[in-house]
């Protein structure tokens, strides 16, 4: 094996590769639960990883962590190198970052309110259309006054001003429902026991830390753990999301490079589109189809193919196919969908190998020179060089420990936004609302009309300050306050 021909995925009737310049055209590994279809992940990932290409993967199981350690000897392992002519098999751990939003098992991993946008914010709470015109409004006005939104909070503080001063904003930012208000604010309580609330917020994530090299000029390997975070399927799906949308943003246009710059491989792929609105998943297929010419390379991992939109499965231009099992009409239907997306090999009939796969074997399908889909090949999977199975726990805190991005990612932050802003103002309203009265106590009739004057010249924002200075008082004002005085207490 040569390194000019490729990443080398295993052998059929001849060795199958994956050109590295046709690696940012996508891909698919696709297979029922035992395939094998972490081993061809673990894989693809070391082998970009050499190259100086970094990884982000989610380990959906805790499997994926023992990339971080070197492999041992084992008979089935040498047996499959032997079988497969690799001569150079050896061992050897790669750079690896642990991630976790909860920070349990890696660096703490967040993102802004604003950054994560009422689309996404939306689907997150699961809101129909009215209740994500009403999210929108509220972006909207905290962009008006130059308010940021970094946690949950800050959205809570202004859906409360919306609720209590919606005739006064109805004509500029439309009619903001209190149920529609309500029912947002309920879900965010939802959301926030579901973990919600220790991913956003600050610091947030800066994604070219996703994209740095580690030891010997190897690529990072991102890992985030994903197992405690898959009991909340839209949470995962929706980081996910927006982690592509974020790097679709934020990186310049590169046209085809030699190599990637980023491989994203999204596990649980099908979570993904479960329930998403058609807006959501236009959305999906426009990153898909534009991000590759700034040199990311998304592969999607999941059981069954059907499982992604069609329009985005026919841009996944790389893929590996473990067995499907055929028991059910679906299934049926997704073997023959599978079977149909090759390029026909004449030694044998694709859709009876897929079901008569064995483990670690798969049929593949790689974009040849001039990116035409190459003859799928029945193929043996190459064994990994880094330890199939888990780190251990103290193995992946000796990881964690040696990390330089704990430093940055690993204490909390809460920055002077929306909240603090109209917290201060409220504070100032109470105060000038006391002097009026100590005045009103001495002035008698002279203080009606003071104020008759006053409250004719009060403006929105007076009215937003003093909402959020009667929210403080109230009972979700006290729980915004737990909220900062716990922020404060964590740090």
């Amino acid at each position: 094996m040569t390194e000019d021909q490729g990443i080398f995925i295993g052998k059929g009737e001849q060795p199958v590769y994956l050109l590295p310049r046709l690696a940012n055209r996508h891909g698919l590994i696709a297979g029922a639960t035992g395939t094998g279809k972490t081993v061809s992940l673990q894989i693809l990932a070391e082998d970009f990883s050499r190259r100086g290409v970094p990884v982000f993967m989610a380990d959906v199981k805790g499997d994926l962590s023992g990339i971080s350690q070197a492999g041992k000897e084992h008979p089935k392992l040498m047996e499959r190198a032997t079988t497969i002519g690799l001569e150079d098999y050896r061992f050897e751990s790669f750079p690896v970052v642990f991630w976790d939003l909860f920070g349990d098992q890696g660096h703490r991993v967040r993102a802004t309110v604003s950054e994560m946008g009422p689309l996404l914010l939306a689907r997150l709470l699961g809101l129909n259309d009215t209740q994500e015109g009403v999210l929108y409004a509220v972006f909207k006005m905290a962009d008006d006054q130059g308010m940021l939104l970094l946690d949950l909070k800050d959205l809570r503080a202004l859906l409360v001003f919306a609720g209590e001063n919606a005739k006064e904003l109805r004509l500029e930012y439309g009619n903001m429902s209190s149920a529609s208000i309500g029912a947002i604010q309920r879900r965010l309580l939802v959301l926030e026991e579901e973990g919600a609330e220790q991913f956003l917020g600050e610091p947030a994530l800066d994604l070219f830390d996703f994209m740095r090299n580690g030891a010997n000029g190897y690529g990072n390997i991102n890992i985030l753990a994903a197992d405690k975070l898959m009991q909340t399927p839209k949470l995962y799906a929706t980081f996910l999301l927006w982690l592509l949308s974020e790097l679709f943003e934020e990186l310049p246009e590169i046209g085809d490079p030699e190599q990637p710059r980023l491989v994203f491989f999204f596990d649980e792929a099908h979570l993904l589109f479960d329930d998403a609105p058609d807006a959501l998943v236009d959305k999906i297929e426009q990153v898909v189809r534009l991000i590759r010419s700034k040199g990311v390379g998304v592969y999607f991992v999941t059981q069954n193919p059907l499982d992604i939109p069609d329009a985005i499965l026919g841009q996944l231009g790389n893929r590996i196919q473990h067995a499907l099992r055929a028991f059910t009409p679906r299934d049926q239907k997704a073997v023959r969908a599978a079977a149909d997306t090759f390029r026909a090999n004449p030694a044998f009939k694709a859709a009876d190998a897929i079901k008569e796969l064995g483990v670690g074997e798969a049929l593949v399908s790689t974009l040849g020179g001039k990116g035409t889909p190459g003859i799928v090949e029945r193929t043996l999977v190459r064994p990994p060089a880094s330890r199939l199975g888990p780190a251990t726990r103290a193995e992946r805190d000796a990881v964690i420990a040696q990390s330089l991005l704990g430093k940055r990612y690993d204490k909390t932050v809460d920055s002077r936004s929306a909240y603090e802003m109209l917290k201060e103002r409220a504070e100032k309203a109470a105060a000038v609302e006391q002097q009026e009265a100590a005045s009103e106590s001495r002035a008698g009739a002279q203080k009606k009309t003071t104020r008759s004057r006053g409250s004719n010249r009060q403006g929105v924002m007076e009215a937003m300050v003093k909402s959020v200075a009667r929210s403080v008082g109230s009972s979700l004002g006290r729980r915004i306050a737990r909220g900062i005085l716990g922020s404060f207490l964590k740090g």
